[in-house]
């Protein structure tokens, strides 16, 4: 395993390294994007990582429900990914796989032939070290084991990017990769807090206007733990949450830029709540938790 005290001096120079492997276009606008905004306004360089294309999304946004749309999603997808990235001022690559779809009806039905959930483990890990292996990420951030939410795609972008952390420092592993790169932390990234929703509920009661929380926090249920009890890391970002929505709209078929992920003002958002919450799952530096920077331990072992 290559580690910290094995950088080189190359290595060693001002700017650290984020890698987000996310598993469609869009996950990435919507999961940590004013984190990663905030560490490319800092020098750093962060890449986006998307394992699928998309193609089996579907339309979100009412005003690109036309049938030249859907008959390109593949293309359009791929160009408003493109778009996101640079505002959001990322480096991006395409892990190459073909989205699954997220399966419904009772039982469920099974998942396409070829796609992502359905590829050898050994062959995604493989393609997404050879990126690692390429960019030489410090950070990787990636899904929890449930995958934020339980589609088959973000499940196994939980699983390759394990894999992949584990696998991209051993020589042994998929010697024709690139030469082996350990990054030194790995982080979830968690959304949909309860205790955020409250918070922005009560906010939007108090200023006298309708909250479209009311309904999801109806149907809470109460078994359901709060991923707050996860977080060890909060990363103040409230400064970029215009660029989040800016990414977010780039991706037009999946966001209606009237739908609720906007109803909260931004100054509302600031005052309220004004970081993305992290877990520290795998880390080879020594941090303290509760931690306020993905790089904490890192920039002391790096820096010249």
């Amino acid at each position: 395993m290559v580690g910290a005290d094995e950088l080189t001096v190359e290595d060693r120079k001002p700017g650290l390294r984020l890698m987000a492997v996310h598993a469609h276009p869009d996950d990435e606008s919507s999961k940590g994007a004013a984190t990663m905004a905030r560490y490319v306004a800092e020098g750093h360089q962060v890449m986006v990582v998307t394992c699928t294309g998309g193609e089996a999304g579907s339309i979100l946004n009412p005003a690109m429900d036309r049938p030249e749309v859907l008959a390109n999603m593949t293309e359009i997808r791929r160009e408003e990914m493109a778009r996101a990235a640079k505002i959001l001022g990322v480096q991006h690559r395409w892990l190459g796989f073909v989205d699954s779809g997220l399966p419904e009806g009772d039982p469920l039905p099974p998942l396409p032939e070829g796609c992502f959930a359905l590829a050898p483990l050994e062959e995604s890990t493989e393609a997404l070290v050879r990126v690692i292996r390429e960019f030489r990420p410090h950070v990787l951030t990636t899904y929890d084991e449930n995958g934020g939410y339980p589609h088959p795609d973000h499940i196994r972008t939980h699983e390759v990017s394990m894999a992949a952390f584990d696998a991209a420092g051993d020589p042994d592993r998929f010697p024709d990769a690139g030469e082996p790169w350990q990054p030194l932390k790995l982080y979830y990234g968690h959304g949909f807090s309860k205790r955020r929703m409250e918070l922005f509920h009560q906010a939007m009661l108090d200023a006298g206007v309708e909250s479209p929380y009311a309904e999801w926090l109806a149907k809470w249920d109460p078994a359901r733990p709060d991923v707050m009890e996860r977080v060890t890391t909060q990363i103040e970002c409230g400064e970029y949450f215009e660029v989040r929505d800016e990414a977010l709209k780039a991706h037009a078929t999946q966001i209606d830029p009237d739908s609720r992920w906007f109803f909260v003002p931004i100054d509302v958002q600031r005052k309220v709540w004004p970081t993305e919450e992290y877990e520290l799952n795998r880390s080879l530096v020594d941090s303290t938790l509760p931690e306020d920077d993905l790089f904490a331990g890192i920039k002391e072992k790096v820096s010249p």
